[in-house]
This record gives C-alpha cells, sequence and structure tokens, in this order.
C-alpha cells in the first residue's frame, strides 16, 4: 500500500503530524502494521483536537445533553436537533473559526459561515438565519474599558498591534456578511469584545439555525451495505490541506505563514449545494448524508461508516478535481469547501443525478457502503488505505490535563484590589465619554449595516436588541436566539463567568418574550 513517492515515516514525520510517539504506537496496534504516509495524515487529522477533541472530551461529557425536548443531543450529529411543538423542530450550532481566521481573516470567517451552515442542511433543515460571536485585540487607545496603559504606566498595545487587530476585525466581519449576503441567510445578531488577550488571536463563532419537519430528519450515518456512495459539490483543490491539524495547533509567527491550510469559499456554489440537498433529501432518495468539513473526505468516509457500524471504501480516482496530479494524500486531507458526502438508497442513483444536474453541481458515485467496518481507499487499482472506522473516528486516545490558574489572572486581581478610584475627582460627564468611545460599548452599528439582516423578510427584531427575533412563516413559529458572553469575567473565574453567560442568555430570551430552550 506504500507507493514509491511517498515519504518514509519516521520520528521526525509523526511528530511534524502532530502525534505522540505513544499515539503512534497506539495506530500500529490498530494497524497492526506501520501506517503508510496518507494514512500518518489521516490519523493526524482525525485524531487532532479539532476532529477528536482529545483534550476536551472529558469536560464536555459533563454537559446535560438529554431532556423533553432534546430530538438530537450534542455530539450524536452535525448539530443539535430540538423539538418546537406542532411536528417542528430547530436544529443549531455554534462554532470557531479562530486559527484561519487569525491569518486570512476574510476567508477564515467566511468559510466558517459556510461550514456552520452545511452542518445545518445536513440535517435536514432550511437555514434559517446566523448570529455571531467575536473577540479581537484593542482597535484604539481604550481596550475593555480600560484606558490603554498596563499598571505599570507604559502602552499597552502598540500602534503597529492596533493596525494589525483593525485589519483582523474588519477582514473578519467583510468575510461573514459577504458569505452570508451572497448565500441569503440573514446575520441577525451576535456581540463583538475588545481585549488586549486576544492580541493577534481572534475568536470568530458563528451560529446558524434551521428549521424543519421531525419526519425530515437527516443523519450521517452510512447504512445499507451495497448502497452507493456519491460525493456531490465544488471539486476538490489543495486549499485547507491538512486545515483541522492546523487548527489544533498553537498559532505562532511561523504558522500565521501556513495560508494553504486556510480553506476558500464560494457562497453561490453553496447555495446551489443546499437547494439540491435539501430537494434530494425530500425525494426519500438518500440513507445517509455528512458534511466535508474539518478533514474534508477523510471525516466524512470514516464518520458515517463508524455511526452505522459499516464499512465504506472510495476511489479517489472518480473524485472529482479541480487541480491536476493531486496525491491521495492530498485528496483526502483537502478541506476545499462546498462538498458533501452522500450514501444513497440503492436504485436511486438516477435520482441523485438528475438533481444535481438540475442544479449544475458536481456529482459523482465514488463509491460503496461495505459489510467489513473498514475505510478503504483506492486509487484506481492500488490501496492507499486501509483503517478500521470506527477505531479511527470514535477511539482517539482522551487526556486529562493538568489545570493550574495563571499568574496573570492573580496580578489582574491583586491589581484591581489595590486600586482605589479618586471618586471625589472624577468627573462624571467625561467618565461617560470615555466609556461610550470603548469599541466594546459603542455603537456596533457599522459591523450591522454591512449585514444584510432582512434578507428572508422573518427578521422582527434587528441586531442590537437583547436577543435576535425571527418569524418562520412556513412553520408559523417566532424564534428567539442570543449570543451572550463576558470573556473578562470567564478569564478571571471561568465557572462563575460561564455560569453569568448562561444566565444573562436567558434573561435576555425572556426580555424579548420568548422561553429558553438549549444552548449550544
Amino acid at each position: 500500500m506504500t507507493s514509491a513517492t511517498d515519504p518514509k515515516v519516521t520520528p521526525e514525520l509523526v511528530a511534524k503530524h502532530g502525534l505522540t510517539q505513544e499515539e503512534f504506537e497506539r495506530i500500529k496496534k490498530i494497524l497492526g502494521r506501520e501506517p503508510n504516509f496518507t494514512e500518518l495524515g489521516i490519523f493526524s487529522v482525525m485524531w487532532s483536537e479539532h476532529c477528536s477533541y482529545k483534550n476536551s472530551r472529558l469536560e464536555l461529557k459533563k454537559f446535560p445533553t438529554t431532556g423533553p425536548n432534546i430530538l438530537v443531543k450534542a455530539g450524536e450529529e452535525n448539530a443539535g436537533v430540538v423539538d418546537i411543538g406542532d411536528g417542528w423542530a430547530i436544529a443549531f450550532k455554534m462554532e470557531s473559526h479562530n486559527h484561519p481566521s487569525a491569518i486570512e481573516p476574510f476567508q477564515g470567517a467566511a468559510t466558517g459561515v459556510g461550514g456552520i451552515i452545511r452542518d445545518i442542511f445536513t440535517m435536514g433543515a432550511r437555514p434559517e438565519f446566523c448570529l455571531n460571536s467575536l473577540r479581537f485585540g484593542p482597535i484604539d487607545g481604550c481596550s475593555g474599558g480600560r484606558v490603554d496603559r498596563d499598571v505599570g504606566g507604559t502602552p499597552a498595545t502598540t500602534q503597529k498591534q492596533i493596525l494589525a487587530n483593525r485589519r483582523l476585525f474588519t477582514g473578519v466581519v467583510s468575510g461573514i456578511a459577504h458569505y452570508g449576503n451572497c448565500i441569503g441567510i440573514p446575520t441577525i445578531g451576535g456581540e463583538i469584545y475588545f481585549d488586549e488577550s486576544f492580541e493577534g488571536n481572534p475568536l470568530v463563532n458563528v451560529f446558524c439555525l434551521g428549521v424543519l419537519r421531525h419526519d425530515q430528519l437527516a443523519r450521517g450515518a452510512a447504512r445499507g451495505v451495497g448502497n452507493p456512495v456519491f460525493y456531490v459539490g465544488a471539486e476538490t483543490g489543495r486549499d485547507g490541506l491538512a486545515g483541522a491539524a492546523f487548527a489544533s495547533r498553537e498559532l505562532t509567527e511561523e504558522s500565521k505563514e501556513d495560508r494553504p491550510a486556510v480553506q476558500v469559499g464560494d457562497p453561490f456554489k453553496e447555495k446551489l449545494l443546499l437547494e439540491a440537498c435539501l430537494e434530494l433529501l425530500a425525494r426519500d432518495a438518500v440513507a445517509g448524508i455528512q458534511d466535508m468539513g474539518a478533514a474534508g473526505l477523510t471525516c466524512s468516509t470514516c464518520e458515517t461508516a463508524s455511526r452505522g457500524d459499516t464499512g465504506v471504501e472510495i476511489d479517489l480516482a472518480k473524485v472529482p478535481k479541480r487541480e491536476p496530479g493531486m496525491t491521495p494524500y492530498e485528496t483526502l486531507l483537502s478541506e476545499s469547501q462546498e462538498r458533501m458526502l452522500i450514501i444513497a438508497k440503492r436504485g436511486k442513483e438516477n435520482v441523485v443525478r438528475e438533481i444535481f444536474e438540475k442544479w449544475d453541481v458536481p456529482c459523482a458515485e465514488i463509491g460503496r457502503v461495505t459489510n467489513d467496518g473498514m475505510m478503504r481507499v483506492r486509487n484506481n487499482r492500488s490501496v492507499s488505505a486501509e483503517i478500521p472506522a470506527k477505531p479511527l473516528a470514535e477511539e482517539a486516545p482522551l487526556y486529562s490535563r493538568e489545570v493550574k490558574k495563571p499568574s496573570s489572572v492573580e496580578a489582574a486581581v491583586s491589581a484591581a484590589q489595590a486600586t482605589r478610584l479618586p471618586l471625589q475627582k472624577i468627573d462624571n460627564h467625561q467618565s461617560l465619554r470615555q466609556l461610550m468611545r470603548d469599541p466594546t460599548i459603542a455603537s456596533k452599528n457599522w459591523v450591522y449595516r454591512q449585514y444584510d439582516h432582512t434578507v428572508r423578510t422573518g427578521t422582527m427584531v434587528k441586531p442590537g436588541s437583547d436577543a435576535a427575533v425571527f418569524f418562520v412563516r412556513y412553520a408559523n413559529k417566532i424564534l428567539a436566539a442570543t449570543s451572550d458572553c463576558n470573556s473578562l469575567y470567564c478569564a478571571l473565574d471561568p465557572r462563575t463567568g460561564a455560569k453569568i453567560a448562561v444566565a444573562e442568555a436567558a434573561r435576555n430570551l425572556t426580555c424579548s418574550g420568548a422561553k429558553p430552550l438549549a444552548v449550544t
């Protein structure tokens, strides 16, 4: 299975792929042999933090994920699904795209929007609106309501850093606006904070909500041995190569030059893909459907096989490509956007081809569902990779990391406790003006007006209120959603800060006349 052109798998190559020696030994035990270069790349992305949550899953399992309204719980599928009565449900999710946005803010943010929208219509839901939650370093002389000077009285943020933060801020907002406006899904709310702790490493979280009937719920599982596997959507290129592994690494000056790891999005292609997929789901031709997001074709193939307790065999020679000479490693690890994997019901192949031809979306039958539990990847006659699907998708090593309060938090608390404000000397008018000029507090109208928040004509409460409120006419339902968190509270006391965030979100929904149902 090893190609003559593949690099030899060495300890240095293993480390370069972000795997420890202990993890490599575990891989050899799973395979019963040493992995080849392509298989090493597959494990590196699937066992990255971005895909496996190996450093956080033990904590995430502590969340309450069941309830009377929950139809699909967190972590079970591409998005959570909650019953809203009368046979209707909502699918929603929030996802981050931090590292790509730090390197290429426009495309990083735009593809973050595209990815979260695909997660929603993969569930069989029509996406209705988006929100976002953004964090940046200071973009002027204030930061978080504080004059831009540290405790010692020296400038805390240089002019060069401020300009870099402004580039990230304007690029991210433009990217979100571009993708949402072009695909025709309104961005109707969100929040933005500025603080030195996000210097050069912004947080870009995007939320999407869709609506579906209970009987329209789709699953990302490869069921039905012998069912054909289709690749639909944009052709595969080299953009976003190993993006999942990149997103799991620490952001450094060196990694900031890794622009090929950032995906490039096309909202017009995604609009066609969205409509084609929803039409196909309505024709009862789909046994399983999965977005090609993080880890691309690799993740969609092994995850659907694992969920379905089956295997999947694909032929990379049949995968539509937009660049010549792509290797199996590149084809499997590419994160080109606007792509889906569909497990069609046997006998419905022509229905799949007919619908995607109608919407002018590339479509190719690339494989089939098997009964051996293996993810088997061929490239014409040669086998490029052969890995048990379930260990790859679900059995990454889990770590419980040492927890320690940062010394900077202790210093900040001590400095705050030692500070005494000269209240008798404060000019109230001047203090108010200073607070109102802080970007965190000031009006976000410059941001909101870039988003087409009235497209689809369902927006009842515009951005800037306690919560976004949206009317879904075909379901005769009014939905409210909000994004809330004070990052400084969470930095000082994570547990208390998180409780405050949930409570604030619930209050904002209640103040809008809505009943809080679930959190993502």
